[in-house]
Formats: C-alpha cells, structure tokens, sequence
C-alpha cells in the first residue's frame, strides 16, 4: 500500500536490540547460579545490563512519543518493550536478593528455573526481526509456543522447589528467603510469556 508517509522502522532495531540485551541477562543469571563464584561482584555486572534495558526502554517510549505513524499499533510497542525491561528487571533483583540474603550455594532448582528463562529468552530473540514481516506470522506464533511451554515448565519447577523446602525441612528463615528467589526466577518467565502474548496480538491484529 502507498504511503505518504514512510513508517519509522527504527523501532524494529529498538525490539532487536532489547530482547538482545534481555537474553544477555538471561544467560548472565544461568552463569551466575552454575558458577556462583563472587556473587556480589556478578550482580553489580548485572546492573550494566539493566541500566541498558532501560536505556533502550527510554528511547523506544520517546521516539514512540515523536512519530506520527508508527510500523505497530503504539499501545503494543508500549507494551513489548516495558514487558522486555520487566524481565531484566526481575533478573537484577533476583541476583541482588541472593546477595542480600547471603545465600551459600544455589538450589538445583533455582538453575532449571534460568535455564527456562534461558530458553524463553532465545525464543524471544529469534521471534524479534521476525515482525518486520508479518508473512512471518507463523514463525513469530511458533516460537510464541515455545516460550509458553518454557513458563508452564517453569511453573512446574517452581512448585518442586517449593515442595522440596519443606519436605527436607529447612530452617523457617530459609524457605522464606527460597521461595523469595524462586518467585522472582518463576515470575521473570511469566514477564516472557507476556512478551508472548504480545506478539500473537501483533501478528492476529496485521494477519
């Protein structure tokens, strides 16, 4: 269709750049459980990666702000980046709570829960150049799946953890500060499955 006015395809570099950081995030959270070497420093890294979520959530809102027509409809362009930010978000607290609450060694549980995330974030990888074309739409939804089935694995996990503290009958200081940590791994795969939910409206709403 001719345009008068050519949509502003630098949000597209934008969503790349921002699931690209997410991801970054993700795999520094597995690292940092598996390795669980000078925690305190891994976490202060984690903020670097954070801080340039936001950077990139700041100009996605502001060039939101200054276009006239836009390639998506402007409420989910809002909503695929905050959601974005909202899992770099969860990762920096969660790696700042283990700090916080002193935690010796992580729990296997606490691992599988990023490896999740670290699936649903690479899924959430691909799927963004793939909305520069909505022919792509079978694609974007395939990948979409997957990043729901990490969640409900995630959720699946989650409830072991949690079952697992209390059957092994850990201090009452100790699952509370578990079931903190597991909340936040479990949670930042809810924020992907909400990244998910996005892009299938996207590619119903341009089909």
């Amino acid at each position: 269709m001719f345009r008068l006015i050519p949509r502003e395809e630098s949000f597209f570099l934008l969503f790349e750049g921002a699931a690209k950081n997410v991801h970054e995030g993700a795999l520094a959270m597995l690292e940092f459980l598996e390795k669980f070497t000078d925690p305190a420093e891994r976490a202060k890294s984690m903020k670097d990666i954070e801080h340039q979520g936001d950077r990139i959530t700041h100009d996605t809102i502001e060039r939101l702000n200054r276009t006239f027509i836009t390639p998506l409809d402007r409420e989910d362009i809002h909503e695929l980046v905050t959601r974005l930010d909202d899992i770099l978000d969860l990762i920096d607290t969660t790696m700042n709570r283990m700090v916080l609450y002193k935690i010796e060694r992580p729990t296997e549980d606490a691992i599988l829960l990023a490896r999740c995330l670290r699936h649903a974030t690479a899924l959430i990888l691909e799927a963004m150049p793939l909305l520069r074309d909505m022919k792509n739409g079978p694609e974007i939804l395939k990948r979409c799946v997957g990043i729901k089935a990490q969640e409900n694995e995630a959720d699946r996990i989650e409830q072991h953890g949690l079952a697992s503290l209390f059957d092994n009958r850990h201090e009452p200081v100790e699952i509370i500060k578990w079931k903190d940590i597991y909340q936040d791994l479990e949670t930042a795969t809810d924020r992907c499955e909400d990244v998910a939910n996005v892009l299938e409206g996207i590619v119903l709403k341009n089909a």
